[in-house]
């Protein structure tokens, strides 16, 4: 279930989030695992930065002729013997996806993991039909028992320990002996795998994300580490895909080169364990997979995001690097940013998608220090849209007056040099005298946000204004 979406307390999230001493422990995984690993894969590949370059180019190509290819594959899915529909919101998606479930009579339904169908509140939409949802991504699996929402978009339970997850299965699993061992972490997976392979075989529908759409063939590819993807696709009689338009891609070939940059990026693998490519229901002589297969393309704003500011965000591939590269996400989590997408990512999609009046507090958690745009496998330039949303933010009046009213005066002097540097000059010898004693404030108006948490430097020596002049300028 997703909840309303809780952006505008970003900071109240955040504080909550730094104190929590069992979540900073769990994100020490994402300071060291994540980004040690990408880093060792990266060393493999000297090609890797021409491999960027080719899938930044070719996800640019698509998205200057999305409307072509999208019909391109909604042909081939119809030839395939499938069905492709279109819902231009949540509300669409999920009554289309819920009609077909009853369309299909069915009682329970199997998932791999898709922040799509997290975007849309898929899961809620389908219980309240009366049919059972049960994420199979171990992962998602976890906090779909806590009732809890992704805080990774690739390790969706990174938040956690594994004595939270043996607390939850024991809670949940009663039907198993209460004296069983779950102390290590291949004792949970194999609880884990027992109980979701019945909901497997139970399953009359499945549902799949999709990390890739293919127009030359109609396929549709996801990528997982644990197989429960081509369970969730092959056992029950109607799979149905959701994918949000920008997964299009061209060809098979344009697939293999962002598979390439995908798995490096995201895990730190050469290849994730499985890549799976599904084109329309099952074929006469085929052993297996469904008899009923359809694709829900979902817009949900973006298409408003193409020819504008932000049109670059669409070329993410959802491999997290910037998230696990990113300083603020390390230190508050992925559930501080109140949505379905953390991190720098988040913080450029978020308000793309429900506006900047609920999402604008995102993009200003960012240190801009550029780790996020350097990872980036499709080179997106994060910092870039992060600006333009603190631009629209500011225009809008939707920052701190505080905030504004300082923009505006520091505004004021920069725009007049001579008296920018007087003032800057007359600033710095004043604060430099009042801290020379201890070197430091322990605090200092309009400057709480800084000094409650840490000292600020008093000034020391002259501005560089005055230092660039003295020793003559740019030479």
């Amino acid at each position: 279930m997703v909840a309303h979406p809780t952006t505008t307390h970003f900071k109240d999230n955040a504080h909550r989030a730094m104190l929590d001493a069992q979540l900073q422990k769990a994100l020490a995984n994402t300071r060291t695992g994540f980004i040690e690993k990408r880093v060792l894969a990266v060393s493999k590949l000297p090609e890797f930065d021409a491999l960027r370059d080719s899938a930044r180019d070719i996800k640019d190509h698509t998205l200057a002729h999305l409307d072509l290819y999208l019909e391109a594959f909604e042909t081939k899915v119809t030839e395939a013997g499938g069905h492709v529909h279109w819902a231009r919101d949540a509300e669409e998606a999920r009554r289309i996806i819920v009609d077909l479930c009853k369309q299909y009579d069915a009682d329970s339904v199997t998932k791999g993991k898709s922040m799509i169908s997290e975007e849309i509140g898929l899961n809620s939409a389908i219980e309240a039909a009366g049919i059972k949802a049960v994420e199979t991504d171990l992962g998602e699996y976890i906090i779909q028992l806590r009732h809890e929402t992704p805080s990774h978009i690739i390790a969706p339970a990174i938040h956690l320990n594994k004595e939270q997850v043996e607390q939850d299965f024991r809670r949940v699993h009663t039907e198993l002996p209460k004296d069983r061992d779950l102390s290590q972490p291949t004792q949970l997976l194999t609880e884990a795998r027992a109980i979701l392979r019945e909901k497997f075989l139970a399953a009359d529908v499945g549902i799949t994300g999709a990390n890739f759409l293919v127009a030359e063939t109609g396929t549709s590819i996801i990528v997982t580490n644990e197989g429960n993807g081509d369970l969730t696709q092959t056992l029950p009689d109607t799979h149905i895909v959701i994918a949000s338009i920008e997964k299009i891609v061209p060809t098979l070939e344009d697939v293999s080169q962002l598979l390439r940059v995908l798995a490096p990026s995201a895990t730190g693998q050469d290849m994730s364990v499985y890549t799976t490519f599904s084109t329309g229901p099952r074929r006469a002589g085929d052993p297996d997979g469904p008899t009923n297969y359809h694709v829900v393309l979902l817009d949900n704003g973006r298409s408003n995001m193409l020819g504008g500011e932000f049109e670059e965000m669409l070329r993410c591939i959802r491999c997290g690097a910037c998230m696990n590269h990113c300083p603020v996400y390390h230190s508050v989590g992925g559930h501080a940013y109140g949505w379905v997408y953390p991190g720098p990512m988040g913080s450029v999609l978020t308000p793309s998608l429900i506006g900047v009046e609920k999402g604008g507090n995102l993009p200003n958690a960012s240190t801009f220090c550029g780790r996020c745009e350097e990872a980036c496998p499709v080179r997106i330039p994060l910092p870039k849209m992060m600006r333009h949303w603190r631009e629209r933010e500011f225009e809008r009046h939707l920052s701190p007056s505080v905030a504004r009213y300082g923009l505006s005066a520091w505004a004021f002097f920069a725009k007049r040099p001579k008296l920018y540097q007087f003032a800057t000059g007359v600033a710095m010898r004043l604060l430099g005298w009042a801290g020379s004693s201890r070197g430091r404030f322990a605090s200092l108006p309009m400057a709480s946000g800084w000094t409650k948490f840490r000292d600020m430097p008093a000034p020391q020596g002259r501005t560089f204004q005055s230092q660039w002049r003295d020793r003559g300028g740019a030479r």
